[in-house]
């Protein structure tokens, strides 16, 4: 499975421990404020684009509020002809924190199936190891921190498992897992993640876990890979560096295209979003090409900072400081260019 761009070069992608292989570069669909269920035109178009543009792996979550717009653009697709099955896609979605409870999880993603208008998604993620508090009436604030709780990881990670017995889920992971958890999660799963998505670019390296994922078969997937512009986690450092700009300018590429280029060259899979249809292009353009050992050599020197690194730290939570929930990996801070 290899989706050819209307540029002519098909998508690389990577085999993993189950399910079929995933694309090297995906659409990211989260939009902040979360999108309502009825404010989705705009999404349904931009995945009909990325399609068009030769994109077939999507990323979604049920809290991003995007999974129906994705589900209503499949079938688009497949009606037009442009696809010949949903089965050419592959499609992401993960586990809110006020789901990730024994007995709430398999509810959850058939909710999300039925958003999507799908028998099965590709991949299903634990969206972030805490749990929360379900609402009343399952509505309410997506986050409140005074409602944060420990997960009982090991009664979520076997319905995570159930999902993907009854086929509901071709391959489960989880998301923003540093060393230490996943470690804890390994100790006791019966079918280890296939993949872990975490915050990854140029400024927020990864290299420790990145590491420990290679050794233990899970393949790495990179959020944020352009610094998050317009999240709530957002530095607009790595888009605006003056390092990564002079790179980008020696070699005639995009700066967009230095930074997915340098997480491909990793080994990752990386999930840009952008739903410009010029940088949906330019974003993928970035296959014939390589950095130079020079550009290699000044990214390594650059300061690393996490943008996603306190919003589930709170004084009555399970997480009382941001290093104790990311495992005192990579620091929280802004990098001086």
């Amino acid at each position: 499975m290899a989706a050819t761009s209307d540029q002519g070069f098909a998508v690389p992608v990577l085999p993993l421990s189950s399910g079929k292989p995933m694309p090297r570069v995906g659409l990211g669909t989260a939009s902040f404020p979360h999108c309502e269920d009825g404010d989705q035109p705009h999404v349904r178009d931009a995945v009909l684009r990325g399609i068009d543009a030769g994109y077939r792996h999507f990323d979604t979550a049920a809290v991003y509020g995007t999974e129906r717009a994705i589900g209503d653009a499949a079938a688009e697709a497949v009606r037009a002809g442009t696809l010949a099955s949903r089965d050419e896609l592959y499609i992401t979605s993960k586990l809110w924190i006020a789901d990730a409870h024994p007995g709430r999880v398999l509810p959850a993603l058939r909710k999300t199936l039925r958003n999507l208008q799908m028998e099965y998604v590709d991949l299903y993620l634990v969206h972030f190891p805490v749990s929360m508090k379900p609402q009343e009436g399952g509505a309410g604030a997506i986050l409140v921190k005074e409602d944060l709780v420990a997960m009982d990881m090991k009664g979520v990670w076997e319905e995570m498992e159930e999902c993907h017995r009854q086929g509901l889920a071709k391959a489960i992971g989880v998301s923003n897992f540093a060393c230490k958890k996943l470690e804890y999660l390994l100790s006791f799963a019966q079918i280890i993640p296939a993949v872990n998505q975490v915050e990854v670019h140029l400024y927020c390296r990864q290299n420790k876990l990145r590491a420990f994922c290679r050794e233990k078969g899970i393949q790495l997937c990179a959020y944020s890979p352009l610094g998050g512009k317009g999240a709530p986690w957002a530095n607009n450092s790595v888009m605006e560096s003056p390092i990564i700009k002079q790179i980008a300018q020696d070699i005639g590429k995009t700066v967009a295209q230095v930074c997915i280029r340098w997480v491909y060259e990793q080994g990752d899979c990386v999930i840009p979003k952008s739903f410009n249809d010029k940088r949906m292009r330019e974003n993928l353009d970035i296959f014939d090409w390589e950095l130079t050992d020079d550009a290699r050599h000044k990214i390594s020197s650059l300061p690393e900072f996490r943008g996603t690194y306190d919003f589930f730290v709170h004084d009555s939570g399970p997480y009382k400081t941001a290093e104790e929930f990311w495992d005192d990996e990579i620091a929280a801070g802004h990098p001086a260019n």
